[in-house]
Parts: structure tokens; C-alpha cells; sequence
């Protein structure tokens, strides 16, 4: 009998470990929206090496074309439902057509974050029924599975990620000696950045070095200091960032900002910046008060948080590296491994 060549049993050994491929289909509403960017699109190449074969769908308004892209679930291992809201008929179609559906959420999204302490019956129905016809539930943090397990046992929390590499700048900070507080945000969050309006022209008027950078896609002005208005790009927004000193995010407590993931927060770090944030959210997860940033619940700890970092640059260097260290460990290269083993217990493999 002949031996088999060595090229042979590495020809084996090669199958045998390769990757079962897995077909998922991604069901959004909108996959140009910066929630499925940050919490499904920077994960599909990961899905990919860890054997997930991923189509992503979005799904349309009519009850045909809706329908039609459910049917296509018959096709695939298991679906993956992004933030959607299932009304009964379209649950009820999923879950017979679907072999396994995962259901993820990174908001309260039951809630109308205009309205936040009123029960939301258009928008808590639809969540509910996403949430008990799921096989299982992935979420971004402890509160939003709180809420989540009331209606499925199955949640698991895996926290939002970010490229930390995509924050770090080769650039020098401007030589201009200013010390540069930064917010990033949308025109729909830019109100809790007013709410700290007061701290921040209080700072200004102490500290004539200070400059505001906003960057987003709406801009309001101060009578205290000068204000950066730089409108957001993805590819720059690192670069924005690390030209700055000190990450601002504010939150008002209330029922819907408590589930809000605080990717901000992580951008700052990642950029190697000290974050001043409202205990509110993950923003208590995210910063080692302290060491990497300060929580701030009064108008008097923003003011004396700031301070101490506004005076303070090697306070600030310090905190900085920090965060930056921090930050890693929610590096997609570490949260991606932990969804595809979520996905992957989901499925069943």
C-alpha cells in the first residue's frame, strides 16, 4: 500500500479546517445610515473570514416588495433583522420563511426620542414583536438588554466597535497654542451639545485660548470663544479629531438617552483624547473616571473637569494615551470576533 504524499495530507489538513460558509441575509431599512455602518457594514469583512457569507437587503416600503425580499430568507442559513420593527404579517412570514432569526438593536428604539418619557405605542409593538419572534436578540449594552430579555431569554450584549487605527493622525496639533474642546455629532443630537452652552461660555471667558470645533452637519456659535465648523467626512474625521485637546458628550438622563451606545465617546479615545461625558448611556462603561476621562453630572463638574484638563497639558497626555489604550479593546478586530460568535451560536455552528 502506498503512503500518501505529504502534499496530500496538507492537501487534507486544508480541507478539513477550512471555514464552513454560512449564508446570512442582512435585513435594514436603511443601510446607509450611520447605525448600520457602525453596527453591521464595518463587521462584513470579518462575517467573511469567519466563514458568514453575508447579502445585505433593504427593505422597501410596499407589502410586495416587502414580502419579496423576506421570501428570500427560504434561501439562507438565517437572517439577521437591523432595528426594524416587524408589523404582524411581515413577523409572521419572517419567522416561517427564516430557519434562524437574530434581531439587533443599538437604541431604545421602542421610544420617540423627541417624547422620551412617553410610551410609544407605534413604535413599541413593532420592537416587542421583533424581540419575541427573534431566535436571538443581540444588543449594545446591559440597559438595552434589560428591556430586551423582558420578551426573549435569548439577548445577547455585544458592545459597538470602531477602526481605532482609522482615529490615529500622523499630523502635528496646530502650533497655535489653543486648547481645542471638540464635539462630532448630527443635527439631530447637536441640542445636548447646547445644553452644556453655559459651562462652555463660562470656560471662555476664563480661558481666552479656547476654541470650540464642531464637527457635524448644523453649527451654532458662541459669544466667548471661536468656533470650528468642519462638516463630518469619513474619511477625515480622525484627523479632525486628533488635532484636537478635549472630547465633549454631554446626554440628558432620560429613558431614551440611557440606551444610546456612545460612539463619540470611543472616536475621542481612539483619537487619543480625555473625554468630559454625562454618566448616561455607555459613557459610564466607556471612560475609567479618572484615568482616561471625568464624568460630569452638574453644571459645576463640567466646569471643573474642563478646567483641570484646560490647564492642565500634561493632565491631558496623560489621559489621552489612556484612551487611546482603552480604546482597543473595542477595536473591530475584537468586537467582530465576539458577534460572529454570537451569529455563529445563533445559527447553530
Amino acid at each position: 500500500m502506498t503512503a500518501p504524499s505529504s502534499t496530500s495530507l496538507a492537501s487534507c489538513r486544508m480541507a478539513r479546517y477550512k471555514p464552513i460558509t454560512m449564508k446570512l441575509l442582512i435585513l435594514t431599512n436603511n443601510p446607509e445610515r450611520s447605525s448600520f455602518r457602525q453596527r453591521i457594514e464595518v463587521y462584513l469583512e470579518a462575517m467573511a473570514e469567519k466563514g458568514i457569507e453575508t447579502a445585505v437587503e433593504a427593505v422597501p416600503r410596499g407589502l410586495p416588495g416587502r414580502w419579496k425580499v423576506y421570501a428570500k430568507a427560504r434561501d439562507v442559513d438565517g437572517v439577521l433583522l437591523h432595528k426594524k420593527g416587524l408589523h404582524m404579517l411581515d413577523a409572521r412570514l419572517l419567522r416561517k420563511w427564516a430557519r434562524t432569526l437574530i434581531f439587533t438593536y443599538d437604541d431604545a428604539v421602542w421610544l420617540n426620542h423627541k417624547h422620551p418619557d412617553r410610551r410609544s405605542r407605534s413604535r413599541l409593538s413593532p420592537w416587542r414583536r421583533s424581540v419575541r419572534v427573534a431566535d436571538m436578540v443581540i444588543v449594545g449594552s446591559s440597559y438595552l438588554a434589560q428591556f430586551g430579555s423582558v420578551f426573549n431569554a435569548q439577548v445577547r450584549v455585544v458592545p459597538i466597535g470602531l477602526r481605532v487605527e482609522d482615529y490615529k493622525s500622523a499630523l502635528p496639533k496646530p502650533a497655535d497654542r489653543k486648547v481645542r474642546l471638540v464635539w462630532i455629532g448630527s443635527k439631530s443630537t447637536l441640542t445636548y451639545l447646547r445644553d452644556i452652552r453655559a459651562a462652555i461660555e463660562g470656560l471662555g471667558k476664563q480661558y481666552p485660548n479656547l476654541v470650540l470645533r464642531q464637527i457635524g452637519d448644523v453649527f451654532f456659535d458662541l459669544d466667548s470663544m471661536p468656533v470650528e465648523k468642519l462638516t463630518w467626512h469619513a474619511a477625515r474625521r480622525g484627523e479632525y479629531l486628533a488635532a484636537c485637546d478635549i472630547g465633549l458628550a454631554p446626554l440628558p438622563d432620560n429613558p431614551y438617552t440611557r440606551g444610546k451606545c456612545s460612539f463619540k465617546v470611543l472616536e475621542y479615545a481612539a483619537a487619543g483624547l480625555p473625554v468630559v461625558a454625562s454618566p448616561v448611556g455607555t459613557n459610564s462603561d466607556y471612560i475609567l473616571h479618572g484615568q482616561t476621562g471625568f464624568l460630569a453630572s452638574r453644571h459645576e463638574d463640567w466646569l471643573k473637569h474642563l478646567g483641570d484638563l484646560i490647564r492642565g497639558e500634561s493632565l491631558r497626555q496623560r489621559m489621552g494615551a489612556a484612551a487611546q489604550s482603552h480604546a482597543a479593546q473595542y477595536d473591530v478586530s475584537v468586537i467582530g470576533d465576539q458577534l460572529c460568535a454570537v451569529i455563529k451560536e445563533a445559527l447553530g455552528r
